[in-house]
């Protein structure tokens, strides 16, 4: 018997917890009645049900005809820090990783599917458009070049561990998980610096389309239960002791091993509480400018202030008689005539002295003014 919750991740062993079952012969269980291995069974059952929730704090669902799954604080952390951000995860880059990905065997594990999970955008409280913007810059930032099926699949990779216990209960906090290092977050885009580059529009209609299904209740099923995935050109170390699933596009994708990958784990309560963290911007600068991988022409702006170029802008680049992008320090602005400059009055004082001043006309046809006598 195990006396502390249990994160079951199979080929995971620095995160489980195993004990031993005496079965060999000899063992004294063999020479007990079978009445009293029976009534010690049950007590055992009735114990883990009344004290374990209790001890981890913790809510659990209950799977069709599967126990639930147990988790241990201990393991959550270490769950959670299992990143590709992370570089010292990763074994090798490039094609090296492609062709040693492709080495990695399919699971043989079933492909379970986890309950539909639908955010009715009416009755959410004023959640769901939070979680709606966090579900697309997901979608966008980590997948917005792959086939539609890929994008859906980072969807239910992000839903899924909305719903299992080693993960927050929210959109927006599993998206944003890690965000405050500097290194090692979750979704690499919300820390690599890829947020101060403003999205192309249709790219971003095309992943908001995709967000919008699954917040509706869609389930891709190619996926199953998998809570992570990583592009096929890095090999994390974590690759070796997850389920491989599929791969959709560039992007490979994996399940727990054991009981954490069933669909019965995947059972916690969304918290309807939805929120996008404080950005660190010059932090992600620093960082984006440290990568000698980003390209130099590109200049890094705020998002949501940049102005994208369409065809239709036709003026010149410092034209503020256009849109203006007020991350350039430009600002739409009306002098107020109180608080005009000294020049500026000058001017006026020296029209209206001469608009005002008498005038005749002299014998060549010029207009001058009448001098006082």
């Amino acid at each position: 018997m195990q006396d502390a919750a249990v994160l079951d991740l199979g080929l995971l062993p620095e995160f489980a917890h195993h004990g031993e079952v005496g079965a060999r012969a000899g063992n004294p269980l063999r020479r007990m009645p079978v009445r009293f291995l029976t009534v010690l069974f049950f007590a055992v059952i009735v114990g883990a049900v009344l004290l374990v929730p209790q001890a981890s704090g913790l809510s659990w669902g209950q799977g069709a005809n599967q126990p639930a799954v147990r988790f241990a604080f201990d393991d959550i952390p270490t769950v959670a820090n299992m990143s590709v951000d992370d570089k010292s995860q990763i074994v090798v880059e490039g094609l090296a990783a492609q062709e040693q990905n492709a080495a990695i065997p399919l699971s043989g594990l079933p492909l379970d599917h986890p309950a539909r999970f639908a955010l009715a955008s009416s009755v959410a409280g004023g959640s769901y458009p939070t979680a709606l913007r966090c579900m697309t810059q997901a979608v966008y930032y980590e997948a917005a070049v792959e086939p539609l099926q890929g994008r859906r699949g980072v969807a239910q990779v992000i839903l899924n561990r909305m719903r299992h216990p080693a993960y927050p209960n929210s959109v927006c906090g599993v998206i944003y998980q890690g965000s405050e290092r500097q290194t090692g977050c979750q979704f690499s885009f919300t820390c690599d610096g890829s947020l101060l580059r403003a999205p192309a529009a249709n790219r971003w209609h095309e992943a908001e389309g995709v967000a919008r299904a699954a917040l509706a209740g869609y389930v891709e099923p190619s996926v199953g239960t998998a809570t992570h995935y990583h592009a096929d050109y890095v090999l994390p170390k974590w690759a070796f002791q997850l389920g491989k699933i599929t791969q959709l596009g560039r992007h490979i994708f994996y399940r727990f091993n054991g009981a954490a990958g069933r669909s019965a784990s995947f059972s916690d309560r969304y918290s309807g509480i939805e929120r996008i963290p404080a950005i660190n911007f010059e932090m992600l600068r620093l960082r984006a400018l440290s990568n000698p991988e980003a390209p130099a022409a590109i200049e890094l702006l705020t998002p949501g202030l940049t102005v994208t170029p369409l065809i239709t802008d036709r003026h010149a680049e410092t034209d503020v008689g256009g849109r203006l992008d007020v991350t350039k320090g430009w600002r739409p602005s009306i002098p107020d005539p109180t608080e005009a400059s000294s020049s500026y009055k000058q001017v006026v004082e020296q029209t209206s002295t001469a608009e005002t001043t008498p005038r005749k006309v002299a014998d060549s046809g010029e207009i001058q003014p009448v001098t006082k006598q």
